[in-house]
């Protein structure tokens, strides 16, 4: 198995915790992180190495990687396991894959590249890597098959992890939290670019929230790889009386908090679960900005918009990414709770839509899978 950062070990946790269920004396190795350890996973490399996002970003770094897929796919092809599932990362994976596959394993993509967003020009090298694609979006399963590619939908394990209705007074006691007090949680990544991008913008559009709104705090979840110096960061914003640098645990920050600010990716679907308003705020290199913007297939880059085909919450994206913008946005919606209840509503039949038996799903899949005689 190979996850890529902490929304890929996440969800290789909740797989692996099902999988060692129904298959006690499982053994499963590769590259993955604590969440996946904790289930018996022997990772060969952290997954933190693959947490990288943009071109630029990833050159200084591209012959590294590089040599640890050859490496890991020697291993791979000397153990010959029954079976090898990527999860998320493509960039990795995918050229992976298709090696293990060539070489007669069996290969499983655990989420599917977001082709229907961007990058369609995936489609033929997926096809080319895998047995079988495991999708977490309902729409994506029709589009694949369309292209000659096996896939099976097994809803978003995270829509059944979040409660349906979550209890804001019991994530707030369990942070310490002021019951009555108006949070804002602020998520600015967990990748080393996004966060050196996108943390000052985010805490000076805390300050200026400050400024016009005195009694707000501020929740800072931050990955193990970055608390130090997101809590260094906070020091020399003179926020620290306001932000609250947190060790993880986004998945309560969201519950305790009223409005989130993200960063774009799987931490915006995590907030609309969590039925949070939000703005969505991202920034990056100018050449990766516009190498992206060329491969876009979708007028949106958020996951709740994209899943709602309409804009329902803000996007503030490159140039409009200023810490002024996205204090205006976070402010309107307090200004404005009937269109906060109607974005819960229409979060909660999004909820809907993505939860079901995704272990059992995923896990009936797999067995068919391996079943097969030959890749």
């Amino acid at each position: 198995m190979v996850a890529g950062e902490s929304s890929g070990d996440l969800l290789g946790g909740l797989l692996l915790q099902s999988m060692r269920s129904r298959w006690p004396e499982l053994q499963t190795f590769g590259i993955g992180g604590p969440a996946m350890q904790a289930q018996g996973f022997q990772s060969w490399w952290p997954s933190e190495r693959l947490a990288l996002r943009g071109y630029l970003e990833v050159l200084p770094r591209y012959a590294e990687l590089v040599h640890m897929r050859k490496l890991l796919g020697d291993r791979l092809l000397a153990d010959r396991p029954e079976l090898f599932i990527g999860i998320d990362a493509p960039d990795f994976n995918l050229d992976l894959e298709r090696r293990l596959r060539s070489a007669g394993l069996k290969t499983v993509q655990f989420v599917s590249p977001a082709f229907w967003a961007w990058r369609a020009e995936k489609l033929p090298k997926l096809r080319q890597a895998v047995d079988l694609v495991l999708c977490i979006f309902p729409f994506e399963p029709a589009l694949l098959e369309s292209n000659d590619i096996a896939a099976r939908y097994v809803g978003h394990p995270l829509a059944s992890l979040i409660p349906l209705r979550p209890d804001q007074g019991a994530a707030r006691r369990a942070l310490g939290l002021e019951s009555a007090a108006e949070y804002v949680a602020l998520l600015p990544g967990s990748r080393v670019t996004e966060v050196s991008h996108l943390a000052p913008r985010f805490l000076a559009a805390a300050a200026l929230l400050t400024d016009l709104r005195p009694g707000l705090r501020f929740l800072l979840p931050a990955v193990a790889t970055q608390y130090e110096n997101l809590c260094r960061s906070v020091a020399e914003s003179a926020m620290a009386s306001k932000v609250t640098v947190l060790r993880g645990q986004s998945h309560a920050a969201l519950a305790a908090c009223d409005v989130a600010l993200v960063a774009s990716g799987t931490a915006t679907l995590e907030a609309a679960l969590f039925k949070r308003p939000m703005v969505i705020a991202y920034h990056m290199n100018w050449l990766s900005w516009q190498v992206t913007q060329h491969k876009r297939r979708q007028p949106w880059v958020g996951l709740p918009n994209i899943l709602c085909q309409e804009l329902v919450v803000p996007e503030l994206l490159q140039r409009q990414a200023t810490p002024q913008a996205m204090a205006r946005a976070v402010l309107d919606w307090f200004d404005d709770p009937s269109r906060i209840e109607s974005l819960q509503r229409r979060f909660e039949q999004l909820h809907h839509d993505l939860k079901r038996d995704t272990s059992r799903l995923a896990l009936d899949a797999i067995e068919e899978l391996c079943a097969r005689p030959g890749s």
